[in-house]
């Protein structure tokens, strides 16, 4: 097992698995987190004893999303620069799974919000613990969705529902999941790790060029451009980061109040 600061790795033979490791902040995405985990699929990306790779989080959550109590200010006071880290760390995240020539798949054992909703819905194949659910929470602190997921989820349950996600912020249980096409299997909480680590193995086993040509011809298919799309989702975010809606959102979420938007 590979320790890193804020995710832990582990190899069993041919199978790896990514455990995101913020349990204290239900694996919410700092920094240092995006920078270990992009390092940790690069690595396993480039690993050809590696023939699938699972993906999940310690404690009581897959991931809460983007750590809002980071900075949010600039150096000089001015608003933030919300495409930074989407560029630097977190798209090339979200590409490394859909392009990785293996299989990944997401074991989501808790709440899977924000960003890291975008990181299960990038992945290849999705198990969800019953109790687990889905959040596109970006609209309840005026920013869009980004992470890819104004790709993945109309391709995975159609316009309408993407919009719903995008628009009303509202949490998707794994059963709705399951029935929306957004997941591919819902068990019971204990079974999680039995079912998902089986269906790791059963990949790591598998015919990984079979594997690898099947993800390519569905990427070519219904996430063709996904690389602009990612780089358009950064743009849209940086100009939500500069609104009044934003910084109300922002303030309103750590005041455990409902925020009070303007449109401005």
């Amino acid at each position: 097992m590979a320790s890193h600061e804020t995710i832990d790795v582990r190899v069993e033979g041919a199978a790896a698995t990514i455990e995101l490791n913020r349990p204290d902040a239900l694996n919410a995405w700092n920094e240092q987190l995006g920078r270990d985990l992009l390092g940790a699929l690069s690595s396993l990306g480039a690993d050809d004893a590696v023939r699938a790779v699972m993906i999940t989080g310690a404690g009581r959550a897959f991931s809460s999303g983007a750590d809002l109590k980071e900075q949010r200010t600039s150096d000089n006071g001015e608003a933030p620069d919300l495409s930074e880290r989407l560029k630097s760390l977190y798209n090339p995240i979200i590409l490394g799974v859909r392009e990785m020539p293996k299989p990944v798949l997401a074991a989501v054992n808790g709440p899977a919000v924000g960003i890291g909703c975008s990181l299960a819905l990038a992945c290849d194949l999705i198990v969800a613990a019953r109790s687990a659910y889905f959040l596109l929470a970006f609209v309840n602190v005026g920013l869009v969705p980004d992470g890819g997921t104004t790709a993945t989820v109309p391709a995975r349950a159609g316009i309408a529902r993407a919009s719903e996600m995008a628009m009303l912020g509202e949490r998707v249980p794994a059963p709705q999941a399951l029935e929306w096409g957004l997941v591919n299997r819902v068990v019971a909480d204990d079974e999680l790790a039995g079912e998902a680590g089986a269906l790791r193995d059963r990949l790591a086993a598998g015919p990984t060029r079979s594997y690898a040509n099947s993800k390519r011809l569905i990427n070519r298919r219904v996430l063709a451009g996904l690389d602009d799309q990612l780089e358009a989702e950064a743009e849209a975010q940086r100009e939500q980061g500069e609104t009044a809606d934003f910084v109300e959102g922002v303030v309103a979420f750590v005041q455990k109040r409902p925020a009070s938007f303007t449109g401005a």
